[in-house]
């Protein structure tokens, strides 16, 4: 007999459900949500248990690893699929979502999620953790300006570095706003503070890795796109052309096709990891706009602004970083966008970036 499992993983408590090849369910629980635990629980099915679901989740980097070494059949399955699946029960509970997933382990009907390498996993939480803290910091600085539009004063031409004192400066007359003011922007300091601790990090660890200094040979594309993008593939080798890395991100169209009278292509799909693409996108941006030189990337980019838009031009140029990059990282070439360039010119404006990079945070 063959069985299926699925599994609604929560923080405390998971539950489990198995099915047979026929549909009968042969076993609803819920365990604790701990790996020898859900095994003890499938100990009756093991020898004909044929597949194990999860959803996955902010568990699943630590629960499916430790599933596989128990010598579980797992598979991680993608959220969005498995929503998608589930949409047509008529009630969401833990124990319903375990039946659907089984029966999805029983059909077939699923797309594989890809779980990164645990050294992946921190890289990933260092950029996370930079993001965060400059956001915060803008949320204050933003909370400060607003703040004190109450008193007619506007801060239209004040820059980061002249920020507090000119903060300070405006509201002196008033004690009870100035110590208000004051708390905030002490904390405004150490948000930022720490925030450039962390990017100094990252900028260290790219300057370190042979693979991001290649992927920042391409004009617009620095440290965080290069990471960013490195640890959001993680493997390559799972993706069996380039460009369908670009899809993955979400930088492809939507298209909606129902019979011969509808037919539509609409924005982008916006899938995938939001950091990525925001970053690919800025790196698209600064390419056409900042970088002067003659690039093969930045003419085809500007003959589309030219035909349609400018914004749709960053979309197309950030599509296209993407696929060159995965490109580079399986084939192990180097960007060269200037065909008309020597190699010697392109050794130089590598070894200038390079050293650039690594003198700013030696």
């Amino acid at each position: 007999m063959k069985y299926f499992c699925g599994l609604d993983v929560g923080m405390d408590e998971t539950a489990v459900c198995v099915v047979d090849d026929k549909g009968k369910v042969m076993l609803e629980a819920a365990v604790v949500t701990d790996p020898d635990a859900i095994k003890a629980a499938l100990a009756p099915y093991l020898g004909g248990l044929r597949r194990l679901g999860h959803e996955a989740g902010s568990l699943s980097p630590w629960l499916h690893p430790e599933l596989l070494q128990l010598g579980l059949p797992a598979v991680c399955l993608e959220t969005l699929h498995v929503r998608a699946a589930l949409k047509a029960q008529r009630n969401k509970t833990d124990r319903a979502d375990a039946l659907g997933i089984a029966h999805i382990m029983r059909t077939g009907w699923f797309r594989r999620a890809h779980i990164k390498s645990a050294a992946c996993y921190r890289l990933r939480l260092l950029l996370t953790h930079r993001r965060n803290l400059k956001r915060k910091f803008l949320d204050l600085e933003n909370a400060i300006r607003h703040s004190l539009k109450v008193f007619g004063i506007r801060l239209n031409r004040v820059g980061r570095g002249g920020f507090a004192q000119a903060v300070r400066e405006a509201v002196a007359g008033d004690a009870l706003v100035t110590e208000l003011i004051d708390a905030m922007l002490t904390a405004r300091a150490a948000l930022w503070k720490q925030y450039c601790r962390l990017h100094d990090l990252v900028v260290k660890l790219v300057a370190g890795h042979a693979l991001c200094r290649r992927f920042m040979q391409i004009p617009g594309v620095g440290p965080i796109a290069a990471l960013s993008f490195m640890t959001a593939v993680d493997d390559p080798s799972r993706f069996k052309r380039s460009r369908d890395v670009a899809a993955y991100f979400g930088l492809t169209s939507r298209r909606w096709q129902s019979g011969s009278s509808i037919d539509v292509q609409g924005r982008i799909s916006k899938a995938g990891d939001g950091d990525v693409r925001r970053a690919l996108y800025e790196a698209a941006s600064a390419l056409l706009t900042r970088y002067k030189k003659k690039d093969k990337v930045k003419t085809w980019g500007m003959a589309i602004a030219r035909r349609a838009s400018h914004r749709k031009a960053v979309v197309a140029v950030a599509r296209k970083l993407a696929v060159i990059m995965h490109a580079m990282w399986v084939d192990g070439t180097f960007y060269c966008g200037d065909p008309d360039a020597s190699q010697a010119d392109v050794d130089a404006r590598t070894a200038t970036k390079e050293r650039k990079l690594l003198g700013a945070h030696a």
